[in-house]
């Protein structure tokens, strides 16, 4: 499906453009309206703090784990992933989660996540696992939905979580929820649970006979007093309520005579005893108030009554839906030691991140140690636990006391090498955002002896912080001799240099690792501090065309406020607040949207009918950043346009940008105002987690209400996204013919063309394929370009097909894609020169990587080769790369180095057949050579 597909992935993001001189200093908002007025002169009343400086520009100390060597660590968990038994399985996925983190891929973090709740065994686990995935996803945001709705699928049910035991095959399965049979659901949990319960315990059990039965009713029915009241009951059926009252009333205890025991002083009320009695014939505590419940709870811990604790357990844990609800059950879960009933609480708070860490009664269950000992007593307090809980409070605000706290938790809870490391990594980073310089010295020192070399960086910052930059300039200096160098390490070690020594450290860090921003910050401030500021412009351009960031569009947004072009400044943050609405800019002080206002100001105004003709402007010359800002402003107009919120989305998701992107499409689901088009948007956010199906359902029912473009074109591109045999090529095609018919805008049938021409191309029908790019042209989809290119190259037209991608290249400035493409169809010099090009404008590219590797290997170059793909691998350690240096080194008789790059790509992707069968066989000629 080349060319058909339009969805990239989010790489990475830095949050600060500039490092805050003082969190606490200055309000946060709007200024005071004499501080930003809109009547001085120009740029410096919009620049109340002036430009920014080198002084003030610092990166940040990455809070994730940082390897070394990230194919031999991807390497590495990759072989314990398959030799480790199932029980260590989910703790495995976890600490591959953490070392990926860094690479900056949701779905591969997804995956993790996902992998790590499938092996999980335990209540705990399970529910702490379900609720970290829900929060990735931010269902929350759905109106409508609470926290305790599922989503559908076992692997985010609130329910699924409270059964015990490991299901292999659940991954994607639908759970009970969704078939609305939520009753039978609570019976399995009490049903699954009391038998593991009783299993774990040993409980002991005894059953009656028949004569044993008789005698029994014989002897008649008792009765316990408590107080004046009493409540009757079968002797026999109390009786196998537990072992300790069958010893009472059958054993060799006076009780055993009585026909009235005095109960008074047990603790009980009559209301509760009653209780007691009707469980002991129906077997069922549903009948009663979620109070007396508790009671029975107690009683059966006094009594041994595993079977009825179990069944209350199961019981309150199924009724706690709220915050309140778990705050007042949760001491008595605790006291009780109500497993399943502390993990539905624990529950509730998790899934309520991050607005429940707000509540000091909350943060008290997680924060104060005796809190934590009592967790910890009863199995909840996990390093999976204060994982998720540290990582939440560390987005909120990295500063705060229970961000510290939940950290010691994590710190705690650390059971192995990495896990401390990662624990004393975070804390140095706290402690430093917090200004607490020796503390965070002495983390980041306990870090690096705990095996994290990259907290060398965090104690190197510390150490600069407190007035020695010799010793920080030594420490990075011995580092880099020390290790194969990075770009993180020269990037650092700029820091504490001077004059030219720095500008060579930050143009090694880039040449290292090309996306790092710092240096490109920093390069743009030191022109403007030489009074440069258009050549500051074309530096922060240079990683804003393949990394959009806020931090970076700020910047930039500064730059054109001081050349006092306004209207591109405004660009610039508009776009910057379609990533992160909240953006507060100049170190913190100013709101992103107030800073739009005053702005707003100083440029021509544009009704809804100049937004729509400058956003074909600026969709026809492929310029996303421009066409984000353009849809901001038409929200600002109208926040309920579902449909302006989608193209958002797909706006975004072309930048990398996911999170933003799946925010804007809730937002669009949010803001439907028909239940076809509710159904078209909630497709495609599950296309987008990879249910396929479900999504293809959504289509075919928006469909069957209304026939829409959206929902055709949905399932045309949810069909596609397969290996296409004629049959469904043939029906992808109906589909977007259908669309094609129903009513849309220039840009979204734009769109659909360009697919239908791919999908015309791939079966063969070359000249239906060139109509249908000609006619995307004519309604300015220039990308349709590359897919008429594509036709000539197969006509074998090269001239042809070069010169329409010259066209693209013409119209689309600075675009990697189309230089990498061009490349296809010219001779090879000048193919090298457009993948020189290519990498230049995005050095996260692969294919220029492979593609000049593979000529240097054709020319028996074989260590350049490795050189060509190893440079490349160091800073985005990509399946395709390692896959290709894994086969050269096979080819090269080097099978240790092959087998690891194997290695690392299958922890990538465990399933990547091409790879599976390369590391099969060079297993196998490596046990042969032995």
């Amino acid at each position: 499906m080349h060319g058909f597909k339009l969805f990239d992935r989010f790489k990475s993001t830095q949050v600060h453009a500039l490092s805050p001189q003082d969190n606490n200093s200055g309000s946060r908002g709007k200024l005071p309206k004499s501080k930003f007025t809109i009547s001085g002169s120009g740029a410096q009343a919009l620049l109340p703090y002036g430009l920014p400086t080198t002084e003030l520009l610092e990166p940040p100390i990455d809070y994730y784990l940082q390897p070394i060597d990230y194919v031999e660590s991807l390497a590495e968990i990759h072989r314990r992933l398959n030799t480790c038994s199932l029980t260590d399985k989910s703790i495995l996925c976890i600490e591959q989660y953490s070392i990926l983190r860094g690479l900056g891929d949701p779905k591969l973090l997804r995956r993790c996540l996902c992998a790590a709740r499938q092996y999980a065994f335990d209540v705990h686990s399970k529910a702490v696992l379900s609720a970290w995935l829900r929060f990735e996803r931010r269902e929350d945001e759905f109106i409508g939905v609470s926290s305790k709705d599922c989503s559908g699928y076992i692997l985010e049910c609130p329910m699924a979580a409270l059964v015990s035991g490991y299901d292999p095959n659940s991954i994607y399965d639908r759970c009970q929820c969704f078939q609305d049979d939520l009753e039978a659901f609570r019976s399995q949990i009490s049903v699954g649970n009391e038998s593991s319960s009783l299993e774990e315990d040993g409980d002991v059990s005894f059953c009656i006979g028949d004569n044993e039965s008789s005698s029994l009713e014989e002897n008649g029915d008792v009765s316990f007093c408590i107080g004046d009241e009493l409540v009757h009951c079968v002797r026999f059926k109390i009786a196998s309520l537990s072992g300790p009252f069958k010893a009472m009333l059958y054993g060799s205890f006076v009780e055993s005579r009585r026909d009235k025991i005095d109960f008074s002083k047990t603790g009980i009320s009559v209301e509760g005893m009653r209780a007691v009695e009707v469980y002991s014939r129906t077997r069922r505590v549903d009948l009663f108030c979620p109070a007396i419940v508790l009671e029975l709870l107690s009683f059966a811990n006094m009594f041994c009554c595993e079977e009825l604790k179990c069944v209350c357990d199961a019981h309150l844990a199924s009724l706690v839906c709220g915050i309140e609800d778990a705050l007042i059950l949760i001491n008595h879960a605790l006291e009780e030691r109500a497993n399943l009933l502390v993990a539905s609480c624990l529950q509730v708070f998790l899934r309520e991140l991050p607005n429940s860490l707000y509540n000091h009664k909350v943060r008290g269950v997680f924060c104060i140690p005796e809190a934590r000992e009592r967790l910890a007593m009863l199995g909840h307090a996990s390093f999976f636990l204060y994982y998720f809980l540290s990582q939440v409070a560390m987005e909120e605000n990295m500063a705060l006391s229970t961000t510290v706290m939940l950290l010691e938790g994590l710190e705690e809870f650390a059971t192995e090498k990495w896990q401390k490391a990662l624990a004393l990594h975070q804390l140095g980073c706290v402690m430093l955002e917090r200004k607490e310089y020796k503390g965070a010295q002495f983390y980041f020192e306990a870090a690096v002896d705990a095996g994290h070399v990259y907290s060398l960086a965090g104690v190197a910052r510390t150490k600069y912080k407190q007035g020695q930059q010799y010793s920080a300039f030594r420490l990075m200096n011995s580092l880099i001799f020390e290790y194969k160098p990075l770009g993180w390490m020269y990037q650092e070690r700029s820091l504490y240099g001077v004059g030219r020594e720095k500008i060579m450290d930050l143009n090694t860090a880039t040449e290292l690792d090309p996306t790092l921003s710092f240096p490109f910050k920093f390069r743009a401030v030191m022109k403007v501090e030489e009074k440069q500021i258009r050549a500051a412009i074309q530096e922060i351009d240079k990683i804003i065309r393949f990394k959009l960031s806020p931090d970076c569009l700020e910047l930039r947004a500064w730059f054109f406020i001081a050349l006092q072009d306004y209207e591109t400044a405004l660009r610039d943050i508009r776009a910057l607040l379609t990533l992160k609405p909240n953006y507060m800019m100049f170190h913190g002080k100013v709101s992103g949207d107030h800073l739009v206002e005053l702005l707003s100001h100083r440029v021509r105004q544009w009704s809804m009918a100049d937004c729509w003709m400058q956003l074909y402007e600026r969709w026809s010359s492929v310029d996303d950043i421009g066409s984000l800002a353009v849809i901001h402003q038409m929200l600002v107009n109208d926040p309920a346009k579902s449909l302006l919120w989608f193209r958002q989305s797909l706006l975004l998701l072309r930048l990398n940008c996911q999170k933003a992107a799946m925010r804007c499409l809730r937002l669009a689901r949010n803001h439907s105002s028909s239940v076809h088009e509710r159904l078209i948007y909630e497709g495609w956010l599950l296309y987008d987690t990879d249910h396929r199906e479900e999504a293809l359902s959504k289509a075919e029912k928006s469909i069957s209400i209304q026939r829409s473009f959206e929902a055709f074109f949905l399932k045309a591109y949810t069909l596609a996204d397969t290996n296409l045999d004629p049959e469904s090529s043939s029906t992808v095609i109906q589909l977007l013919e259908e669309a094609l018919r129903c009513p849309s805008d220039g840009l979204r049938k734009g769109q659909a063309l360009n697919n239908l021409g791919s999908i015309y191309v791939d079966c063969g029908k070359l000249d239906q394929a060139a109509d249908c790019y000609k006619n995307a042209l004519n309604i300015k989809h220039t990308r349709a370009h590359q897919g008429l290119a594509r036709v000539y190259h197969i006509k074998n037209q090269r001239k042809a097909a070069f010169d329409e991608m010259t066209k693209l290249i013409e119209k689309a400035h600075y675009s990697a894609s189309a230089y990498e493409k061009r490349s296809e169809y010219c001779d090879r010099e000048k193919a090298k020169d457009d993948l020189k090009m290519a990498t230049l404008l995005d050095p996260l590219r692969t294919y220029p990587y492979r593609y000049r590797a593979a000529v240097l290997m054709d020319d028996q170059k074989e260590a350049e080769a490795l050189e060509e793909l190893t440079k490349a691998i160091a800073f985005k350690p990509e399946l395709q790369m390692l896959h290709l240096r894994a086969a050269f080194y096979e080819s090269m008789g080097d099978k240790t180095s092959a087998l690891q790059d194997c290695e690392a790509a299958l922890c990538l992707d465990p399933n990547h057949s091409d790879t599976l069968d390369l590391y099969n066989r060079t297993q196998d000629q490596a046990t042969r050579s032995i």
